[in-house]
C-alpha cells in the first residue's frame, strides 16, 4: 500500500473529501442534487457520504468532533475502515482536505492502508484488493507521510510474518526475517546458533527446543543512531515460538493448535517495531533480542516433573511443557543485563488466561520498578488504540511460583495465570521492567481496521512510546 502526496485534482481521480457543514463544495464537479444529498444527509448526523458517478466516486466524510483526542484519533482511522470497503475495487483515491485540519487526514489514510491489508501468498488464485496507493493533497507534510508509510510497511511485515504457516516460517526463517529487514533499514543484527546458545547455558530455550528436528536461534537487533538521546539503551524482547504443540503437555482441547503458528507474535512485532523505528530515524538507542524455536513432542523432548538450570543458574521445575513461552524469554531477560538497559519492555502471547482476561481487545500489562515508563506506555497505547490493561503485581503473587525442589517452578497454579507467568519473567529481571501479554495479536474475526488474522498490534504502540520517550 502506497501513501503518496498528489498536488493536482484531475477529473478521474475518486476523491475522498474531509469537510464540515459549513464546507462548500462546489468546486469538486457535484450536480445541485448531489450537493443537496449531502447536504440533507449529513444534517442526519451521518458522517460518510457515497456519491457514484460511474466513472469516479466521491466520498465525503463529516466526523463528529469527540471531546477525547484519542478516542477522536480512532473514530478517525475506522472511518478509514469503512472506506477502505468502498474502495477495494478502485485501484486510488485522493484525500482532499476543506476542513483544514491535516492530523485527520493522516489518521484517515492510516485507517484505509491498515484495512486494506491482505494475506494471499498461499493462494492459487491470490485476490487482493486492488486499491494499492492513497494520494494526500498537496498541504499535507511529506515527512509525516513518510513516517506514515514506513509504520503501514512495518505492520504488514508483522502481519505477514505472524499469517505465515508453520511450514514455511522455522526459527531460522525468522532470523533470516529479521537480517533481511535490518540490511535494507540499517538496523545491525547477528544469529546466534544453536552451538552459541549452547556455550551461554542458555537451559530455557534448549530444553523447549529438545524435542525438535530444527535448531533454536537467538537474534540479537541493534539499531544506534549517531545521535541517540539515551545512554543506557531499551531493550525489547519477543517470544519466538514458531510453532507450539504443548510438547508433551500435548494441547488437549478441539482446534487448539490450528492457530499456534502464532505464537511468535512477540517476536514478529519487535522485528516490526525496530524496523519501523530504523526506517524513520527515531534518535533512541534501541536493542530487540528474539528467541526462537518451536515446541514438539519426540523422544527427546523436555518433560514435566523436569528442572533445568537457566542462562542465570537459576533452577526451574517445570510443571507444564506448555508454559514455554517464559522459559525462553527468562534466558533473553537474563541476557539482557550484558546491556545495563534502561528499560526492558517483553511482548509474548504468554497465556490464555490473558486472553480470558480481556479477550482480543487489548494488552495486558504488569511491572516492575517502570512506574513512568508504564505510565507513557499506556499514553502511547490509548493514542494508538492498542490498549493497555495493567493487572496487579503484588508480591504476594511471588509464593505461587515457589518450587519445592528448585529455586522456582515454571506454573503458579489455577488462578491468576497471566499474572504469575510475569512475576516467573521478573525473577531474571534486575532493572525496570515492563511484561505484554499480547492478547490482541490475531483475531478470528474482522475487527476494524485490524482485519481478521495477524492485527500487528504492539507495532505502532511500541514506535509511539519511544518516539515519545524523552
Amino acid at each position: 500500500m502506497l501513501i503518496k502526496k498528489k498536488t493536482t485534482i484531475s477529473k478521474s481521480d475518486n476523491l475522498i473529501i474531509l469537510a464540515n457543514r459549513k464546507s462548500t463544495l462546489s468546486t469538486f464537479g457535484l450536480s445541485k442534487k448531489e450537493l443537496d444529498y449531502i447536504n440533507n444527509t449529513t444534517k442526519k448526523k451521518k458522517e460518510l457520504v457515497s456519491i457514484n458517478q460511474y466513472d469516479r466516486h466521491i466520498f465525503v466524510l463529516v466526523p463528529k468532533q469527540e471531546k477525547n483526542a484519542n478516542k477522536h484519533a480512532e473514530k478517525c482511522r475506522m472511518l478509514g475502515d469503512q472506506l477502505a470497503k468502498k474502495l477495494k475495487d478502485m485501484s486510488s483515491a485522493l484525500i482532499i482536505d476543506v476542513k483544514e485540519s491535516q492530523t485527520e487526514v493522516m489518521q484517515i489514510a492510516e485507517g484505509i492502508a491498515l484495512s486494506n491489508y491482505t494475506f494471499t501468498k498461499h493462494k492459487t488464485k491470490k485476490r487482493p484488493n486492488k486499491l494499492t496507493t492513497i494520494y494526500l493533497c498537496k498541504k499535507s507534510d511529506q515527512k509525516a507521510i513518510t513516517e506514515l508509510q514506513n509504520i503501514i510497511d512495518a505492520v504488514y511485515f508483522t502481519r505477514d510474518l505472524i499469517n505465515e504457516p508453520f511450514s514455511h516460517l522455522k526459527a531460522k526463517d525468522l532470523a533470516k526475517a529479521a537480517i533481511l529487514s535490518a540490511e535494507k533499514y540499517g538496523f545491525k543484527t547477528t544469529v546466534l546458533d544453536k552451538k552459541k546458545i549452547e556455550s551461554l547455558k542458555m537451559g530455557g530455550l534448549l530444553a523447549v527446543n529438545q524435542g525438535s528436528i530444527d535448531d533454536p536461534t537467538f537474534t540479537i537487533m541493534e539499531w544506534e543512531p549517531k545521535n541517540k538521546k539515551n545512554n543506557q539503551p531499551i531493550v525489547l524482547i519477543g517470544k519466538g515460538i514458531v510453532y507450539d504443540t504443548g510438547g508433551l503437555s500435548l494441547k488437549p482441547t478441539a482446534n487448539s493448535m490450528d492457530l499456534m503458528k502464532i505464537d511468535m507474535g512477540g517476536a514478529g512485532t519487535v522485528i516490526g517495531a525496530m524496523q519501523a523505528i530504523a526506517a524513520n530515524n527515531l534518535p533512541y538507542h534501541i536493542i530487540g533480542l528474539a528467541p526462537a524455536t518451536d515446541n514438539r513432542p519426540s523422544g527427546n523432548a523436555y518433560a514435566p516433573g523436569d528442572v533445568i538450570t537457566m542462562h542465570d543458574g537459576t533452577t526451574v521445575e517445570v510443571l507444564n511443557t506448555d508454559a514455554e513461552g517464559r522459559l525462553i524469554l527468562a534466558d533473553a531477560l537474563s541476557f539482557a543485563k550484558k546491556y545495563k538497559p534502561k528499560l526492558v519492555i517483553d511482548l509474548a502471547t504468554l497465556t490464555g488466561s490473558a486472553v480470558a482476561t480481556i479477550g482480543h481487545y487489548g494488552i495486558v500489562s504488569m511491572h516492575e520498578g517502570a512506574e513512568l515508563e508504564h505510565r507513557k506506555l499506556k499514553e502511547a497505547g490509548d493514542y494508538t488504540h492498542e490498549r493497555l490493561a495493567e493487572m496487579p503485581f503484588w508480591s504476594d503473587y511471588d509464593e505461587l511460583i515457589k518450587s519445592d525442589i528448585a529455586d522456582i517452578k515454571n506454573l503458579g497454579g489455577p488462578y491468576a495465570g497471566a499474572i504469575t507467568a510475569g512475576k516467573f519473567l521478573a525473577h531474571f529481571t534486575d532493572y525496570p521492567f515492563i511484561h505484554m501479554d499480547l492478547s490482541a495479536v490475531y483475531s478470528k474475526n474482522k475487527y476494524g481496521y485490524r482485519g481478521k488474522g495477524a492485527t500487528g498490534t504492539g507495532v505502532r504502540l511500541l514506535y509511539q512510546f519511544i518516539k515519545n520517550k524523552l
